[in-house]
């Protein structure tokens, strides 16, 4: 019985939603978010830490946590912006961020929201913190990131997953099952520190700002995949 319910509990989780985003993130609370925005770019710009300028601004603006989180993930300064841009490509071996795109991409599923952020990727406000259950819209997904890697004439992909992290090893094995039907060839690594080895790559899938300030390059494959699907939650704090 524990394992029945554990299975329905899986099938209904909304990935990244919480009841109170429908409160934070629309309307007036929306709009001071975004003024907020304005100000961490400034102070990013000129030379603040993420976390010291959020928490000032976050401060001035009386913002709940998750509004601070939104700001830290949304906003960039202009240099790391542009340096950003500079790296994207198009590739013909990828290295994914497995929980990273994956989590983003069931995010968007559940209609829960997302960050159109400035330096052109999409990021959730999920977290994962160790712990991660396949839902239902995993396999989803999986399938679109591998159509979209096809549509781009992707010839090798490689996931990498956090070994610390619950069911990595099932999500492997559903990766792999998924991957029989493209014509890519597909490798999936387990690994301690998926962070540290993907800023040493090239053709890196991810939309962690440490891991792509570091990459050689990367495929910013994500906003070309949401921009597909109906409903997708997607707020912009900056231009």
């Amino acid at each position: 019985m524990a394992g029945e319910r554990n299975e329905t509990l899986n099938r209904n989780a909304r990935r990244g939603f919480v009841p109170e985003d429908m409160r934070q993130f629309t309307g007036e609370a929306l709009e001071k978010i975004k003024k907020a925005a304005e100000d961490v770019r400034y102070l990013l710009n000129h030379g603040y830490a993420v976390k010291d300028a959020t928490t000032f601004v976050g401060n001035h603006y009386v913002l709940s946590e998750r509004q601070r989180m939104a700001l830290a993930r949304g906003i960039s300064s202009d240099e790391d912006v542009e340096n950003r841009r500079k790296k994207e490509c198009i590739c013909r071996e990828v290295h994914i961020d497995g929980f990273n795109v994956i989590i983003t991409l069931e995010v968007a599923l559940s209609h829960s929201p997302l960050l159109q952020c400035m330096d052109g990727t999409i990021r959730d406000l999920a977290g994962l913190r160790g712990t991660y259950r396949i839902i239902e819209e995993t396999g989803t997904a999986i399938r679109l990131i591998f159509e979209e890697l096809a549509a781009k004439g992707v010839e090798k992909a490689v996931f990498y997953l956090d070994s610390p992290v619950s069911n990595s090893g099932r999500l492997k094995t559903l990766v792999y099952e998924l991957a029989g039907g493209y014509s890519m060839g597909v490798e999936v690594v387990v690994i301690p520190d998926v962070d540290r080895t993907l800023q040493k790559l090239s053709g890196v899938v991810s939309s962690d700002a440490i891991i792509l300030n570091h990459c050689e390059s990367y495929m910013n494959i994500l906003p070309d995949i949401i921009s597909r699907l109906d409903k997708a939650w997607l707020i912009s704090l900056g231009s």
